[in-house]
């Protein structure tokens, strides 16, 4: 409050002492501009009508700004109002694209598009929105449009329209716009990715591996990933190959298709077990066998030592002598102790067969080995063990079966 009170006091002082000071020098300013204008006052009158007047021209600029910006917010073809309702639809737009609501989020981002100075994100956003509302047509437009607009995104535009393209069912148009982008971007790894994941659900297999260098040089995936790709690939090239011709022809095919594989691929296990089941198929028995037989010598394999027992060489009695070498370092594998029922059984040993059966079920409960001792026990008379071993066999592949609804059991 003291303050206050010194304040008042300085001032009061402060304008006692210009009031003074005015009086006693009042000063004279003089304009005058013959025969057009003359001003005659004295100095501090003039000097109060500048300060009135600067002050008069703040209060109007000040004024003309509150108005213009009024204006602003009122006028909804402002520019502020313009930036306003383009943030507006991006944000609803993204929105209603990521909760499925196609229709709006088509409207809004598109709005968004034609509003942004870099739309292509909300252009393609719109597309994909159109496309799943089956307008094929509008969402073509709209990737046409945004090509216009960033002509330097066509590649971004050429791999939506390929995706869009695929997921309405087009899948040669998307095959074909995909091939166009990796001629004029070799090595890209997205429309290698794209590709290679087209071909596979063409199921062109022969397509995959045409692309596999292209994939291994641009490590468009990893090599985990590759060498699966490629065990896959020329396992199910081999299955295709022989499934477009017939007797003969069809095994000449498949073994063409097999010398094509380099020797490090020949010597893959995957490749092996897709050669040699072909092979069986076919009905080439002995050739089957010593394909899997070679192989695993070379390095043993679980399952390739499984479908030596689905083969019938051309001497039985040599073949169990072979995979009961296998036996001595492999002993504890179930799946070599299953063979070895077979080719027993095919060697007419049913002693034999019973125990390596047994000895395999002993290691791991499988539905094969219990179907084969359940046959064999069968012949032997032992029904009631050959039924408990199908029941078991049933309901070790019920547990790879979906549990569906079954009607209830009759009673007499």
């Amino acid at each position: 409050m003291k303050r206050l009170y010194v304040i008042v006091f300085v001032a009061i002082a402060a304008a006692v002492g210009l009031g003074l000071g005015i009086a006693k020098h009042p000063g004279y300013v003089l304009i005058d501009y013959p025969h057009v204008f003359r001003y005659e006052s004295g100095l501090w009158s003039t000097l109060a009508a500048l300060v009135a007047l600067v002050v008069l021209v703040f209060v109007l600029w000040l004024l003309l700004s509150l108005v213009l910006v009024s204006a602003g917010v009122v006028n909804p073809w402002s520019g502020r109002n313009r930036e306003r309702r383009v943030q507006v639809a991006i944000e609803q737009g993204q929105l209603d694209l990521a909760e499925g609501r196609w229709a709006a989020a088509q409207r809004n981002l598109h709005r968004a598009a034609e509003g942004e100075r870099q739309p292509l994100l909300y252009y393609l956003g719109a597309a994909r929105a159109a496309n799943e509302l089956g307008r094929h047509e509008d969402s073509d437009n709209l990737l046409e449009r945004a090509l216009e607009r960033q002509p330097q995104a066509e590649l971004a535009v050429a791999l939506t329209h390929a995706q869009l393209q695929n997921d309405r069912g087009d899948v040669e148009g998307a095959r074909t716009t995909l091939e166009t982008m990796r001629e004029r971007h070799p090595g890209n790894v997205q429309v290698l990715r794209q590709l290679q994941r087209l071909h596979q659900q063409r199921g062109d297999w022969t397509a995959v591996i045409h692309l596999l260098p292209e994939l291994r040089k641009s490590k468009a995936v990893t090599a985990a990933e590759l060498t699966d790709l490629e065990h896959r690939a020329w396992g199910q090239n081999l299955t295709l190959v022989s499934s477009r011709e017939e007797g003969e022809a069809a095994l000449h095919a498949l073994k063409r298709a097999w010398e094509q594989l380099s020797a490090g691929q020949r010597q893959e296990p995957a490749l092996v077990l897709a050669y040699a089941e072909q092979l069986r198929q076919l009905g080439a028995q002995a050739d089957a066998e010593a394909v899997l037989r070679g192989a695993l010598k070379r390095d043993y394999d679980s399952h390739l030592a499984r479908l030596y027992g689905l083969v019938v060489g051309s001497d039985p009695a040599k073949q169990l002598q072979t995979a009961e070498g296998w036996l001595k370092q492999h002993a504890d594998d179930s799946s070599l102790l299953l063979t070895l029922g077979r080719l027993s059984l095919q060697n007419s040993l049913w002693g034999k067969a019973r125990d390596y059966l047994e000895n395999s079920l002993r290691l791991q409960r499988n539905p094969e080995a219990c179907a084969e001792l359940a046959r064999l026990l069968a012949r032997l008379g032992e029904t009631d063990r050959s039924n408990h071993l199908f029941q078991e066999g049933l309901g070790l592949l019920d547990e790879r079966l979906l549990a569906l609804p079954l009607p209830e059991s009759s009673r007499a």
